[in-house]
């Protein structure tokens, strides 16, 4: 049998041939939850232990150095000429 048609016939009122409720599974899925450990493990997940801790403390001066390497590079490509031109009249020269 087709699911679609399952699923018309619970809408319809009609039992389900597979004894399997959608809403008695929602309500089950959804109820409270007990935890007895919760209390003594949520400092795992609080404070410098944070998920956005955890991850900013992962790589200490990346930030920094990000923006040191950029700052770098747009130096070498605006203030620094290449004088050399190795690629022009290179096989001249030689001979």
């Amino acid at each position: 049998m087709y699911a679609t048609r399952i699923l018309r016939a619970a809408q319809n009122g009609k039992p389900n041939i597979t004894g399997f409720d959608v809403r008695k599974f929602g309500k089950a899925a959804h109820g409270a939850r007990y935890d007895p450990w919760e209390r003594n493990e949520a400092w795992r997940y609080t404070g410098q232990f944070s998920r956005f801790n955890r991850f900013k403390n992962a790589f200490p001066g990346l930030g920094i150095a990000s923006v040191a390497f950029a700052g770098y590079c747009l130096y070498e490509h605006l203030f620094i000429k290449d004088e050399h031109h190795h690629a022009e009249g290179h096989e001249e020269e030689h001979h």
